[in-house]
């Protein structure tokens, strides 16, 4: 038999059973996308499209030995980190993620796409420290807005937050009129205009867009490159059309793997 080895990312992400966002999503994205996907769960959540019932965080000892444990034995090329959810357990990512010797993508998840906090001050406090030690940071435009300290274009506030935290910056835009997403890079801006699909279950879009990005890095692409890529996997995602439950669904991860495999 002949061995192969492949490309390695991680998600450190909370556990949405309803698979259409969170560390589910995650793991299905690195798949089509090529990777070999690992994960840590930093809350179990109870939901599906149309509620969150309760959000249950692990404790800290625990999600360090989860992250820990698994990387010192197969080493991530990239890492995703999503919802964290409380102070302690931002903490405790920060500390593990400082060990690793790999890209880190963070996807905030600070406020919803619709202004509601989803973080209490003192966490937030927390992942703004986090911030300057990651690779990118990708926050929606209410998220832009609070870690630039004031309001603006979404280019505007791309270039404010690379000078406060130093950090790679993609904001996205998909919930604004003209979906267009910026990377500031502290030298260059790019512009992502994004098409207006048509379908309302685009449930885990933030979570499935940054693992995008994490896969493509893990597998050599440079930034640009991998935003591009990754964008283009979410807008075939979303072209697919799956329709399931009865709120804002997900979206079909697997639509352009093909294979005997994969066929009804």
């Amino acid at each position: 038999m002949k061995f192969t080895k492949r490309p390695v990312a991680m998600a450190v992400a909370g556990l949405d059973p309803s698979g259409g966002a969170g560390l589910i999503a995650d793991i299905k994205t690195f798949l089509a996308n090529g990777v070999y996907g690992m994960g840590a769960v930093t809350c179990v959540t109870a939901q599906n499209t149309v509620k969150v019932s309760s959000v249950n965080p692990a404790s800290p000892e625990v999600l360090e030995d989860e992250i820990m444990t698994a990387v010192e034995d197969i080493k991530p090329a990239a890492v995703k980190v999503g919802m964290i959810g409380t102070r302690e357990l931002i903490q405790t990512v920060r500390r593990c993620v400082s060990t690793l010797d790999a890209p880190i993508v963070l996807d905030p998840v600070m406020i919803s796409s619709s202004g509601t906090p989803l973080l209490d001050g003192d966490a937030i406090g927390e992942l703004e420290k986090l911030i300057p030690e990651v690779n990118l940071v990708t926050p929606n435009f209410p998220e832009a807005e609070y870690l630039a300290g004031e309001k603006g274009s979404p280019e505007h506030l791309a270039e404010l937050i690379w000078e406060r935290y130093h950090t790679s910056v993609l904001v996205k835009g998909g919930h604004l009129s003209a979906p267009v997403d910026y990377l500031y890079d502290g030298s260059s801006l790019k512009k992502y205009p994004g098409l207006h699909i048509e379908n309302p279950n685009t449930h885990g879009t933030g979570c499935t867009l940054s693992s995008a990005i994490a896969a493509n890095l893990a597998k050599g692409q440079d930034l640009a490159s991998s935003v591009r890529l990754a964008k283009e996997y979410v807008t075939t995602i979303i072209s697919a059309g799956l329709d399931l439950g009865a709120g804002s669904g997900p979206m079909d991860h697997g639509a352009a793997l093909r294979g005997d495999f994969t066929e009804g």
